[in-house]
């Protein structure tokens, strides 16, 4: 494993008897640590260098819900019905439970989907390419081409010149972005900022694309001095660039203006190089934020994708993928089998997303999606202005709504509140399911706790090398 973690062997007890999960469920998904201890230095807690390492194996769930044969007199008697009916009741006790303490990754929870109850008992699935109908005849194209020329009208490109689809997740965007870009060019060198979602080098392992990683600025932007650097080092090879349109960690966004100039400037005419936009989260926040850098076909851009299941608010995980049609030919090919053409990355895919990101789409329209916009980013900074007043270090990008601040020590909090963790550094990604009053209930709860984290001599990390020294309120920075 990278980074010298050590792969535990499985369990000798191998064969111990599952049982039906009591209670709560736990679903956690790291090997709990303890801290590292604290050193201080001059009053202030040192980051530790200690990697806190994510162990392969069943290290998850002490039991898991079995699956056990029916017995001969279960149909009359109910009791296989009733067991299965009373997990399913505690599973969504818990669920409504851990919703309330969602914070740190960017999901929106607020949707009612009961609309689309009634569609639940077909199996819809759209294999193949959305544009050419297949014989399997139990599809929803139409609302996955509706939902791509919604998109594509967003990004500015015309119904004949775009092709996409809606695709599993955010990273099957990313990944067939990529894929485009290395089949334009074959012997292109794929460039991204560090701090690139890593879905970005998982294609480059997977495509075994030549892949240099460039510098970021303490905002997460990728650094374009660095780019510069290291595009002249390459000018014999085309680039191929991955743009954040909102990094993970800190919701920065790279300038796509000035990458273009850079790449100019450096002798790359647009016949040499491709650009894939991961707009995961913000590329459907950015066109309703002023000052934003524009991403537009209009632009020298190759492919943007999104996710669907994170600021619409689509129940199961699923994106959206848009290319320029000129380049769809390289991946597509004919299918017999399915009397249609391919040119995505999965075989089968969900059928049912397409309704959701339709019936949302529809009921919200480019106004409704202002209107949240909006208030995501007012109650970001109204979240970044109560931690700094409660002498916390916090950091907000100009045009993100994820707050950055320093690692709760209590890995219990961590998970209670289920926030997303990086180093020395944790963010809270601001969705429109989250409101003042759960901003205030987190940050009051966070107030109390650190009291006891903090005493005596020991003080909180300094964090300026990941926010920023503006930042920091550390007992250096203050």
């Amino acid at each position: 494993m990278a980074g010298g973690a050590e792969i535990k062997a499985p369990s000798p007890n191998v064969n111990r008897k599952a049982e039906i999960l009591k209670g709560n469920f736990e679903p956690t998904a790291i090997e709990v640590e303890p801290l590292p201890p604290v050193v201080p230095e001059n009053g202030v807690e040192k980051p530790s260098e200690k990697s806190r390492n994510i162990v392969l194996g069943r290290n998850v769930h002490s039991t898991c819900l079995t699956i056990t044969e029916p017995q001969v007199n279960d149909e009359v008697t109910g009791d296989k019905e009733a067991q299965m009916a009373g997990v399913l009741a505690r599973y969504r006790r818990n669920l409504m439970e851990r919703t309330k303490y969602h914070l740190g990754y960017p999901y929106n929870l607020d949707f009612d989907y009961g609309a689309l109850g009634q569609l639940q008992h077909f199996s819809i699935n759209n294999l193949g390419d959305p544009f050419i109908e297949s014989n399997y005849g139990v599809h929803s194209r139409q609302f996955e081409v509706g939902v791509l020329d919604w998109f594509a009208r967003l990004w500015e490109l015309e119904k004949d010149e775009y092709w996409g689809y809606i695709t599993n997740c955010g990273t099957e965007g990313n990944l067939h972005g990529i894929l485009v870009g290395r089949e334009v060019f074959p012997d292109g060198i794929l460039y991204a900022s560090r701090e690139s979602h890593y879905s970005v080098f998982k294609a480059a392992r997977m495509y075994r694309m030549e892949c240099v990683k460039v510098d970021t600025l303490v905002s997460g932007e990728i650094n374009c001095s660095d780019l510069r650097q290291k595009l002249l080092a390459n000018k014999d090879k085309p680039a191929i660039l991955n743009v954040n349109i909102g990094t993970t960690v800190k919701g920065a966004v790279d300038d796509l203006d000035v990458v273009i100039q850079t790449l100019e400037e450096c002798g790359f005419s647009h016949d040499r190089f491709y650009i894939h936009c991961d707009g995961a989260l913000f590329g459907l926040m950015m066109p309703f934020v002023k000052r934003a850098p524009k991403v537009s076909f209009k632009k020298p851009i190759g492919s943007v994708s999104v996710s669907g299941h994170k600021f619409v608010g689509c129940p199961m995980p699923c994106g959206v993928q848009i290319t320029r049609m000129e380049h769809i030919n390289v991946l597509s090919s004919n299918v017999e089998y399915l009397a249609s053409r391919d040119a995505t990355i999965m075989g089968s895919r969900n059928g049912h997303a397409p309704l959701f990101l339709w019936y949302t789409l529809n009921r919200k329209g480019y106004k409704g999606f202002q209107k949240d916009v909006q208030k995501c980013l007012r109650n970001a900074h109204y979240l970044k202005d109560r931690l700094h007043e409660a002498g916390i270090s916090a950091m907000l990008n100009e045009l993100s709504s994820t707050v950055v601040f320093e690692r709760p020590r209590d890995e219990e909090f961590v998970r209670r509140w289920q926030l997303a963790c990086e180093g020395n550094i944790a963010h809270v990604v601001v969705m429109p399911n989250v409101t003042i009053e759960k901003l205030d209930f987190f940050l009051n709860e966070l107030v109390e706790k650190r009291s006891t984290w903090y005493q005596g001599n020991i003080q909180p990390p300094c964090i300026a090398a990941e926010i920023g020294k503006a930042n920091c309120v550390c007992a250096l920075h203050k």
